[in-house]
């Protein structure tokens, strides 16, 4: 199976998107399987946590196929290279670099840039976007998520990110968004394996409207 199939097959089964900043080595692999076993199927560890290529690495290997695991913050190429060795395969940023997103979809990764404009959104999917955030969420809205349908793909997967929380994900899901990135309202620095577990299950009822 490619790596998109992979994607494609993830996303159906739950369309969010785990954002671990923060977190170390040792707490990965506890941390993971607590959002594996909440429904979570997408895992990214920023690249401005302690050792994220570590923590990319034991994931991936504990994850086994469960799971898709990359890594955020990406702004070099470089990177991408250093998480591909490592076993990841979600490459997502918080801006659109064309380098590095022409060099991941080069390897066959998923591409996740951050875009906060349709013209950020068009040169992005140019040069070989999987799918797109929005970030910052915080300052956009669902107006400007329906706005920005309105012109992109239809079968384009945008991803609203930042300020993300059970209680406003509906606005969103009425102007067009395919999921979510999850912060702080999922894991902050310190929180327990069953703190992340009983908020991604708050996350996944959200969504369910149940």
């Amino acid at each position: 199976m490619t790596h998109l199939a992979s994607f494609d097959a993830a996303f159906a089964r739950c369309p969010l998107i785990a954002i671990l900043r923060g977190i170390t080595p040792d707490e990965i692999v506890p941390v993971g399987e607590a959002l594996i076993d909440a429904g979570l199927t997408l895992i990214e560890v920023p690249l401005n946590s302690p050792d994220p290529i570590e923590s990319i690495a034991r994931l991936a290997r504990a994850a086994n196929g469960r799971a898709m695991i990359g890594a955020g913050t990406v702004l070099k190429v470089a990177d991408v290279f250093a998480v591909a060795e490592a076993g990841g395969t979600l490459i997502i940023s918080p801006n659109a670099n064309p380098d590095v997103i022409a060099a991941t979809a080069e390897r066959g990764l998923i591409s996740l840039p951050g875009v906060a404009t349709p013209t950020e959104a068009f040169a992005a999917l140019d040069a070989g976007a999987t799918a797109l955030k929005l970030f910052p969420a915080e300052a956009a809205s669902p107006v400007v998520l329906k706005a920005f349908r309105a012109v992109l793909p239809k079968t384009l997967r945008v991803l609203p990110v930042g300020g993300i929380a059970p209680d406003n994900m509906q606005p969103w899901l009425d102007a067009g968004a395919s999921g979510f990135g999850l912060g702080s309202a999922l894991y902050k620095p310190g929180a327990t394996a069953a703190d992340v577990f009983a908020n991604a299950k708050a996350f996944v009822r959200a969504l369910s409207g149940s």
